[in-house]
């Protein structure tokens, strides 16, 4: 399944629509949308109907304490707006939190609502354990693009609704940066050659306290890479992108740590899982990172507020070909065996559509996918959300289509991109044999998945 992401044009709009602070939007949400409005079809079925009794739903998700805090602020808005609905909230870190669904969802007790990503929707979505919420007349889907809808598509059915979009770039710690003296290149035109030049720099100026940059180490980076060189990383269900290129990916990471434009392959496997306040980039060790755009907020908070930029990821072509996309910064997704699929939908409904919980959630977990949102929480934002918000505006002009979903058992795509990375950095394969092993593994997984 290809989807198709916003338009170029609208993206823009969106963006820059939230750092002009156009002020609160003035629609709320209704508490049952009719099934004309929900965008899925021009269905008349209205599928379940909320119950009149009282209702507790289940809603897990992973983050950290801001999260936690702005989630658990939502929930006790919904339930004053809905008094008979009682949401217990679950969470857990990102690694903890898969092996908790999963054992949750075999074991016929998953929670009703659950926090989804791009990674595990395939996997989820084709063993049929998500609702249809185009079956779900409480989940209005006429505000969003159509485009950002369709990224929560699996073989046509609509298993889960975006949250959220974010833009990749590199991170700058301005701070870090102008302690050594040195101002960046113009990172409109960059390419990856000038970016190496400039990371080294870094180093060197330094004397040893610092270093340059880190690798790129996950598939939102991988699959940009693929296609800047004309390639996606999937196609069909398949790994598409070619060896060639994806040895260039490897390549890249070993030529930085090689010429001390990185850490030490040694240091870049300790500091791989520390927690933000610990990584290089927040202590200043680090002068530039790769990162989604909305992850500035944590890190500046992690770092004692320090400042930081983003700029836009290198090309060799001057940024004249489009190669871009918004990444769903995560999804709400209601269980296929939730008792109380209706009151679930009407959660997702509310975190999605409604002013006041966009107001409450900001953009910690990405640029609110629905625009009338976008307009409510714009006068409240951050310095840093702001940030975030101008750069999704600022690289709207390079998005193309939006890629395939990963398929169902690719969901170990970013640990399996880190792994083989370990590999070559240390210099325990060489970049082609890792990209040949690499491709290999993945398809692998897809095809016993299948």
């Amino acid at each position: 399944m290809r989807s198709t992401v916003l338009s170029r044009r609208s993206v823009a709009i969106a963006a820059i629509s939230l750092v002009a602070a156009l002020g609160l939007a003035a629609c709320g949400t209704q508490n049952t949308p009719s099934a004309s409005s929900t965008g899925a079809g021009g269905t008349t079925d209205t599928g379940p109907t909320l119950s009149s009794g009282d209702v507790t739903l289940r809603v897990n998700w992973w983050g950290g304490d801001a999260r936690v805090q702005r989630t658990n602020k939502a929930i006790d808005a919904f339930e004053a707006k809905y008094p008979n609905i009682h949401v217990t909230g679950e969470f857990s870190d990102w690694n903890g939190y898969w092996d908790k669904l999963a054992t949750s969802v075999a074991g016929g007790n998953a929670p009703d609502v659950v926090q989804m990503d791009e990674l595990y929707l395939a996997s989820y979505a084709q063993r049929d354990t998500l609702y249809d919420l185009s079956k779900l007349s409480q989940l209005d889907t006429s505000q969003l693009d159509p485009g950002v809808v369709g990224l929560g598509k699996s073989n046509g059915t609509l298993d889960a609704m975006p949250i959220s979009t974010t833009g990749f770039g590199i991170m700058v710690n301005d701070d870090a940066l102008a302690q050594l003296g040195l101002t960046l290149p113009d990172t409109d035109t960059w390419t990856w050659d000038d970016l190496s030049a400039f990371a080294k720099k870094i180093s060197d100026a330094s004397g040893g306290s610092a270093v340059g940059i880190s690798p790129m180490n996950n598939g939102y980076s991988l699959r940009l890479w693929a296609r800047q060189h004309g390639e996606e990383l999937f196609t069909d269900g398949k790994v598409s992108i070619s060896t060639k290129t994806l040895a260039g990916f490897f390549q890249l990471a070993l030529d930085w740590t090689k010429s001390g434009a990185a850490a030490s392959a040694s240091h870049q496997a300790e500091v791989a899982s520390v927690a933000l306040d610990q990584s290089d980039i927040a202590t200043g060790k680090q002068v530039l990172s790769f990162t989604q755009a909305t992850q500035i907020s944590a890190y500046s908070a992690a770092a004692g507020d320090a400042k930081f930029s983003l700029v836009p990821i290198p090309t060799d072509d001057a940024n004249k070909a489009p190669y871009g996309y918004l990444k769903p910064g995560m999804y709400w997704a209601v269980s296929a065996k939730s008792a109380h699929p209706a009151e679930a939908a009407l959660f997702v409904n509310f975190m999605i559509n409604d002013p006041d919980a966009g107001a409450i959630l900001g953009t910690e977990r990405g640029i609110p996918s629905n625009p009338k949102v976008v307009d409510a929480v714009s006068g409240s934002l951050s310095a840093t959300e702001k940030i975030a918000a101008d750069f999704d505006a600022k690289v709207a002009e390079h998005i193309g289509d939006a890629p395939e979903i990963t398929p169902n058992g690719g969901s170990a795509l970013d640990a399996t991109i880190a792994r083989y990375l370990q590999e070559v950095t240390f210099e325990r394969q060489t970049p082609a044999d890792a990209a040949k092993a690499f491709t290999a593994e993945i398809q692998d997984s897809i095809d016993s998945a299948s």
